[in-house]
């Protein structure tokens, strides 16, 4: 395992420095973020991306389904006396929140959504009038598009390419890399609900106009991550449909109704 992914504290704080120096200049490029904004994370994780927003005065709240994300980001706000509201829950069971925000934020989510046309559908509920979203993702056949870096073993975390690999395979070399069932279930899971950028785009035409795209081949965040400045794909590449799918480590893109 990338020791990221086991340090909470360390990726919080990684995630914040990505949404202050890339995720917001973008969204701004499209919507001013301004104080007493209501800004709403899908899959917050621990809060990290949503910090920034909270710097600038924003009202922030942050949806995990996974408990022990959301104490955490609990955690990490108050620690650095950041405002945030987080909750624990299926975004499919939360219906108190509609028409309240101006800005949606999901980020690394889609590719883990069975029914993707389902949560684009109910994403519509949470927006204000004239509100985004800010929708970023890897593309499925991308090196790491498999999530494979949450794995224990350092090889396995490693190694490129391995979830396109046919199921019996893939699961194989999990095994042998001793990797636990609970793991193995998730990366299959991602396997399963596998994201290529044309997959959402035509979904997401179908509910709402995509206002701008970005096809990053450096993501932004492995210059945090690994002091790699981020590079886009050539418009060339980013219009070839096949190819651009295996150099997009991120997907930017936003949505409005």
């Amino acid at each position: 395992m990338q020791k990221r992914q086991s340090d909470r504290a360390m990726y919080f704080k990684e995630l914040a420095a990505t949404s202050r120096k890339y995720y917001i200049p973008y969204i701004q490029t499209y919507k001013a973020i301004k104080t007493g904004m209501n800004i709403l994370e899908i899959g917050c994780g621990d809060g990290g991306n949503l910090l920034p927003f909270s710097e600038m005065g924003c009202n922030t709240t942050g949806i995990d389904i996974a408990e022990s994300r959301i104490k955490d980001a609990k955690r990490f706000f108050k620690e650095v006396n950041a405002k945030g509201m987080f909750i624990a829950s299926d975004v499919f069971k939360i219906n108190d929140l509609e028409n309240c925000f101006d800005i949606v934020i999901c980020h690394d989510v889609l590719e883990h959504i069975d029914n993707k046309e389902r949560f684009l559908i109910d994403l519509k509920k949470f927006l204000s009038k004239d509100g985004i979203i800010f929708m970023s993702f890897p593309a499925w056949q991308m090196p790491f598009g498999g999530h494979q870096q949450i794995c224990k073993s350092w090889l396995a975390s490693h190694l490129p390419f391995i979830h396109l690999l046919p199921k019996l395979l893939y699961v194989g070399l999990l095994r042998l890399c001793h990797e636990k069932q609970e793991t193995i279930n998730e990366l299959l899971n991602i396997k399963h609900t596998q994201c290529s950028i044309e997959s959402f785009r035509k979904i997401a035409l179908g509910e709402y106009k995509i206002i701008n795209q970005q096809f990053y081949f450096i993501n932004p965040h492995y210059e945090i991550k690994f002091g790699i400045k981020p590079r886009k794909l050539s418009p060339i590449i980013s219009s070839i449909p096949f190819i651009r799918n295996y150099f997009t480590t991120s997907f930017f893109c936003i949505l409005k109704i």
